[in-house]
């Protein structure tokens, strides 16, 4: 028998205005965070507690059943397995590390034969990854979480990715990580009951909502305490790992001497600009070891250094040690979990 034998009415959209309760369906992966799961469920409830009534209604699921172990540490209580997705509205898969484990073949198996039945299909973070999977983002605009969006690209190039915090595209939904998971469900909670208890919900939370169609990662994104002109540096530097573009020309880009931002840089981080790039490029160069199959030359390529033993002997410099001890297995392409 099929896990999900009804068909829902695919011809209207869960974000258009409405008065009955809308059920979600949250599939929740282990290893996935827990601000990814309050940012997805929170908002929810408390435009239940606004509106006084069960607007929207919601029951968690996993891949076995039991309760799922987060990142955190915390194991999040589950209402059973993808057979009590049965008779929701809408799915929304939510995924961090190891997305390749906790949704295994019977769960891919599943996913791609009940997703269509439901009004709407969503993903947060590498929850995209398992839709994918399940070939349910084919044909779709879809997003991920940044660090990921170039490899989700090249393994499913039937997919269009853009760098959007969310997208929704027909009856499908993505978002990058945890913020925007809060963003997309502002947007859900305005398009269904009105900009007025949107923007209570929001209030609820001292926080505002930011456009879809916002990049995940701004220049001032966790920067507001920073010069405006070290921002913008760093929003170069992190546009350009993989040319190492020289401090001076960075400089320029930002209306300044090579000196200044050197001042500048030393003011706000007690660091050179040469070597807080440095830094930025050995971060990204530590998430692809750690967390894709990528070779170490094709690592070094794309995190602006000239090859393996280049980037080999600056990992041990700043790890205190080489990047194959930190190969400890070979993992899937896809990264883990995000904050962002």
């Amino acid at each position: 028998m099929p896990v999900y034998e009804t068909d829902m009415t695919k011809s209207e959209t869960i974000f258009a205005p409405a008065n009955a309760p809308l059920t979600l369906a949250i599939l929740v992966l282990p290893q996935s965070s827990i601000l990814e799961v309050a940012s997805t469920l929170d908002p929810m409830r408390a435009a239940n507690r606004h509106l006084g009534r069960d607007a929207f209604r919601w029951r968690i699921v996993s891949p076995d059943g039991a309760a799922v172990p987060l990142t955190c540490g915390i194991e999040l209580p589950s209402h059973g397995g993808l057979a009590q997705a049965k008779g929701a509205d809408a799915l929304v898969v939510i995924a961090g590390f190891a997305q390749w484990q906790g949704a295994g073949r019977d769960v891919i198996r599943d996913l791609s034969r009940m997703g269509p039945r439901f009004a709407a299909v969503g993903g947060i973070d590498a929850g995209a990854w398992v839709l994918a999977r399940a070939g349910l983002l084919g044909g779709y605009r879809a997003t991920v979480h940044w660090e990921d969006a170039e490899d989700f690209a090249a393994a499913h190039p039937e997919t269009e990715v853009v760098p959007d915090r969310f997208v929704i595209d027909r009856n499908r939904f993505t978002a990058g990580g945890a913020a925007p998971a809060a963003d997309l469900m502002l947007h859900l909670i305005r398009a269904r009951h009105g900009a007025a208890l949107a923007l209570q919900v929001a209030a609820s939370f001292i926080t505002s909502a930011r456009a879809g169609a916002e990049p995940q990662v701004a220049q001032t994104s966790g920067r507001s305490g920073l010069d405006p002109r070290v921002a913008s540096a760093i929003a170069r530097m992190e546009a350009h790992l993989d040319s190492r573009e020289p401090a001076a020309q960075i400089a320029r880009h930002c209306g300044l001497t090579a000196r200044r931002l050197e001042q500048l840089f030393q003011a706000a981080l007690g660091v050179s600009p040469a070597a807080y790039a440095q830094s930025l490029r050995l971060q990204a160069a530590k998430r692809m070891v750690t967390d894709t199959r990528h070779p170490l030359a094709e690592v070094a390529l794309r995190c602006g250094f000239s090859s393996a033993s280049a980037l080999s002997r600056a990992f041990q410099r700043h790890y205190g040690k080489p990047p194959s001890h930190m190969r400890t297995s070979p993992v899937p392409l896809a990264r883990r979990f995000s904050t962002q």
